[in-house]
């Protein structure tokens, strides 16, 4: 460590991009970057919403873990771009460290052509999750197979509202009305279809041909017991497939 900080320097893939000071914060002295390496993994998808610095100040259990900028009195260019690059298209720059997401935040710099980045830690693909849901601009749906949530549909749920809606179109003569209720109608049947194929096959088809196999992702148990849960993400549709009790399968 010199008396800026410590050195690390900065990969994206196989190419090098430049070199960083990093502080960490108060709360995080012991913080390092493995081998004083950053090897960014991935950038993240454009935020059409909120800045990436409000999502993940909303969803990271603490504060930023460190403050990074150049100390070099030359500029590097490939390190601007990145910079450029996330400030200006909302982006952060991803390092995959074990179970756990650095990200890079852009900020402003006093000194231009010097970037300046704040780094934050969040578990693996939370922030794809929430950024997701943003920009859709809905929350995740969840279907189970034996118990509501908040917002959930279960077999039976989704048979009870098809039934109402056939009823109400055959009584329903405005053609508008008609057309919403004939596009819900189909979203209802497809939603079951994809539930029914989870239930005989633990996995599902999209539109698209894609298959999605089911994940067992550990939960929360107020026991000791170790709870696996079943799990099938549809992020293209913000959809969640699972069961909630499945020891009652």
């Amino acid at each position: 460590m010199n008396r800026l900080g410590f050195k690390a320097e900065v990969f994206e893939g196989d190419v090098r991009l430049g070199e960083l000071d990093y502080f960490p914060v108060t709360a995080f002295q012991n913080f390092r970057f493995p081998n004083n390496e950053i090897r960014i993994h991935h950038r993240t998808y454009r935020s059409e919403r909120c800045p990436p610095l409000s999502i993940l100040q909303s969803i990271s259990a603490f504060n930023v873990r460190c403050k990074l900028d150049s100390s070099l009195s030359v500029e590097q260019p490939l390190l601007i771009n990145l910079h450029a690059s996330c400030f200006h298209e909302m982006k952060t720059a991803v390092a995959v460290v074990g179970d756990e997401e650095l990200h890079l935040v852009a900020m402003p710099s006093k000194r231009k052509k010097f970037p300046c980045f704040w780094c934050y830690a969040v578990p693996v693909g939370l922030y794809d999750a929430c950024m997701g849901m943003l920009n859709l601009r809905c929350l995740s749906i969840v279907f189970d197979l034996d118990e509501t949530l908040i917002v959930a549909n279960t077999m039976k749920s989704f048979e009870d509202r098809i039934e109402a809606l056939r009823c109400w179109l055959l009584r329903e003569s405005d053609p508008l009305r008609v057309q919403g209720m004939s596009g819900e109608l189909k979203r209802y049947l497809e939603d079951r279809l994809l539930l029914k194929q989870f239930i005989e096959m633990d996995s599902v088809v999209d539109s698209n041909g894609k298959l999605y196999q089911v994940q067992m992702e550990e939960v929360p148990s107020l026991s000791e017991q170790k709870v696996l849960r079943p799990v099938v993400r549809l992020q293209d549709r913000n959809i969640v497939l699972t069961r909630i009790n499945p020891e009652c399968d």
